[in-house]
C-alpha cells in the first residue's frame, strides 16, 4: 500500500474516536515489510493513545516499523496524564514516522518530531494534512483559543422566527429534525441553553448516553429547581453572577463576575468541555454570533411563515452590513422530515 492509502487508513480510524473530547481523534497504523502489523485509535479522553495501544499489540515487531498518524505524536509536557507518545515511539524502535500534521497547541508543536529526531527516527510530515486538520477541527480551536468548538443550533420558520407573537414554539420542527438534535447533543461535551428557553420551554435538554453537561445561563436566578432538565440524567451548570441559597440534587453552579460569551467559554474550557452545544435561545444566539465565537451554524427551517413584529427571530443582534454580514463556508442544504437543514462553518 503506499503512503497515501495508509494515511487514510489512519484518518478512517482517527474519526471512529469520538468520545476524546477535548483531545483529538488520532489513529495509528504500523506497517513493517509491506504488512499492517497493528492498527488502532485514540478511544477516551484519559485512556491510552492510539500509538500506545498499537505499540502494545505489536511488541517486538514495532522494532524497524513504520508508523502512520493523523497528529504529530505526544512529547512530554506538565500536566499530561498518559506517557508520551514520541517517547513510545523511539524506545520501542520504530524507524520512520509518518504524520499528517504537527500539533496544532504552540505550547508543544513540533516537540515530539524533535524528539523523535534525536533519536534517530526518519520523520516526515504534511501527508493529507488538508483532511486530517479538518478532522479535528475542534481541538485545534480548544488548543489554540483555550475555548471549545461552539457549534450553534436553531430551529426557526422560513421568516426566522422561533415562535409566534405569543411566544409559542412548539413544535416549529418536525420531530425527525428534534431526534437529530437529541443525537447532536450526545456528540458534543455540553449543551447551552439561556433560562429564557428554560422558562418558555421546560426542557429536558436529554442526549443519548446521559453524560452531555447541560449549561443554563440564569444571570437572575430565575430557574424553578422542578424544571424538567434537572430530572433527565446527565449533570447540569448554573451560571450565575452568584451563588442560588438551594440547588437541586446533582446540579452545580459556576459564579462568574464577567458573564461574556468568551470568559464563559474559557470557565468551561477549564472543565475539559473541548465541544459546545448552544440552543438559544434568541439572545444567547445573538451573543455568541455578536461575539465572533461560533464555529459551526446548524439550522432548521420549517416550512411555514408567521411574522409578526412580536415573534423573535433566531438572530436579532447588533446587526450588520452585507459586507461584514457572518458567511457560511460551502453550506449544506438537506432535507430532515419535513424541514430544510442548512449547516455550514462560519467563514473567518
Amino acid at each position: 500500500m503506499s503512503d497515501e492509502a495508509l494515511m487514510r487508513r489512519t484518518l478512517a480510524l482517527a474519526a471512529r474516536g469520538r468520545a476524546v473530547s477535548p483531545n483529538p481523534m488520532v489513529g495509528c497504523v504500523l506497517v513493517k515489510g509491506g504488512r499492517v502489523i497493528a492498527s488502532d485509535f485514540h478511544r477516551r479522553a484519559g485512556g491510552p493513545h492510539a500509538e500506545s495501544r498499537v505499540l502494545a499489540r505489536a511488541g517486538a515487531r514495532a522494532r524497524g516499523a513504520t508508523a502512520y498518524v493523523n497528529l504529530e505524536p505526544c512529547a512530554p509536557y506538565r500536566g499530561k496524564r498518559t506517557p508520551s507518545c514520541a517517547e513510545a515511539l523511539a524506545r520501542a524502535g520504530v524507524r520512520r514516522v509518518v504524520a499528517a500534521m504537527p500539533d496544532p497547541n504552540p505550547a508543544v508543536r513540533g516537540r515530539g518530531f524533535a524528539l523523535l529526531r534525536r533519536a534517530g527516527v526518519r520523520v516526515s510530515s504534511g501527508l493529507l494534512s488538508a483532511e486530517a486538520r479538518a478532522l479535528n477541527r475542534p481541538f485545534e480551536v480548544y488548543a489554540r483559543e483555550g475555548r471549545p468548538w461552539v457549534t450553534l443550533k436553531a430551529a426557526a420558520t422560513l421568516d426566522g422566527r422561533m415562535s409566534d407573537g405569543a411566544g409559542r414554539s412548539r413544535w416549529i420542527t418536525s420531530a425527525p429534525a428534534r431526534a437529530l438534535s437529541r443525537r447532536w447533543r450526545g456528540e458534543h461535551d455540553a449543551v447551552l441553553v439561556g433560562s429564557g428557553t428554560v422558562l418558555a420551554d421546560d426542557p429536558r435538554l436529554s442526549a443519548p448516553g446521559g453524560r452531555t453537561l447541560k449549561v443554563v445561563l440564569d444571570g437572575r436566578g430565575r430557574v424553578s429547581p422542578r424544571a424538567r432538565l434537572f430530572k433527565t440524567p446527565g449533570p447540569v451548570l448554573l451560571v450565575s453572577a452568584r451563588r442560588p441559597r438551594t440547588l437541586p440534587r446533582g446540579a452545580e453552579c459556576l459564579t462568574l463576575a464577567d458573564r461574556s460569551p468568551r470568559s464563559l467559554l474559557r470557565a468551561l474550557a477549564k472543565r475539559g468541555v473541548g465541544r459546545l452545544f448552544v440552543e438559544g435561545g434568541s439572545a444567547v444566539h445573538s451573543a455568541f454570533l455578536d461575539a465572533g465565537l461560533v464555529d459551526e451554524v446548524r439550522l432548521f427551517l420549517a416550512p411555514r411563515l408567521v411574522g409578526g413584529r412580536a415573534a423573535p427571530t433566531f438572530y436579532e443582534g447588533r446587526g450588520r452590513t452585507l459586507p461584514r454580514a457572518l458567511t457560511l463556508e460551502t453550506p449544506a442544504v438537506r432535507r430532515v422530515g419535513t424541514d430544510l437543514l442548512v449547516s455550514g462553518l462560519v467563514k473567518r
